[in-house]
């Protein structure tokens, strides 16, 4: 369960990132990455609006630009927004300097302080920087809904299985997930309500 529940040494690699809220509170943050995407997210959101939670949505600043209505559509409902960096990019992979240049260029359309690196990764110096301005959300449980390995049954396994106090729960607002959150997210939801859960946003 090294992908869906981070090791502890995993989170000690970001010790000053959010990896899992007050385990001695019995709610949950849901959050969702990589859109908007005029295929995925306005389902998401009637989803959401259906069950009256509010979730955080972690953005893909080209994703805005492409889709400015979609954009408009999560802030308006009142979801927290989260920056995704502006074309997704893995911070192992690019310098100090593009890294930041790129997060700061989504955060022309989003103005968060929140901020979730994509894939999970940063380089010491990409860290030091973004926690200097940003709370870094990481998460407790990703549902893996990306996987074309795992069915809609698969995630809601992983939700079930995993979730408790305090669980930061990442799905994907993405064409390529949206088979699976079809089926999971709402039962997601359903299941974590039965068993006594709050649906919260980072203050």
């Amino acid at each position: 369960m090294i992908i869906e529940q981070p090791a502890r040494f995993l989170r000690w690699l970001y010790p000053h990132a959010l990896w899992r809220m007050n385990p001695n509170e019995r709610a949950v943050y849901l959050t969702f990455d990589d859109g908007p995407i005029p295929e995925v997210t306005p389902w998401v959101l009637n989803v959401l609006r259906h069950y009256d939670i509010r979730a955080t949505f972690f953005m893909v600043g080209d994703n805005i630009r492409k889709h400015p209505e979609e954009f408009e559509m999560v802030r308006a409902a009142g979801h927290r927004l989260g920056n995704h960096t502006f074309n997704h990019i893995g911070g192992l992979r690019h310098s100090f300097l593009r890294y930041k240049e790129n997060a700061e260029k989504a955060n022309e359309y989003l103005h968060t302080d929140l901020f979730r690196p994509p894939h999970g990764w940063m380089t010491w110096s990409q860290y030091l920087w973004m926690k200097r301005n940003y709370r870094i959300v990481m998460w407790d449980l990703v549902t893996r809904d990306y996987s074309t390995r795992l069915n809609g049954r698969d995630v809601l396994r992983n939700v079930r299985h995993l979730a408790r106090p305090g669980s930061i729960i990442t799905f994907h607002d993405s064409v390529k997930s949206f088979d699976k959150i079809l089926y999971a997210l709402p039962r997601s939801i359903e299941w974590l309500q039965r068993e006594g859960y709050a649906f919260k946003v980072f203050d």
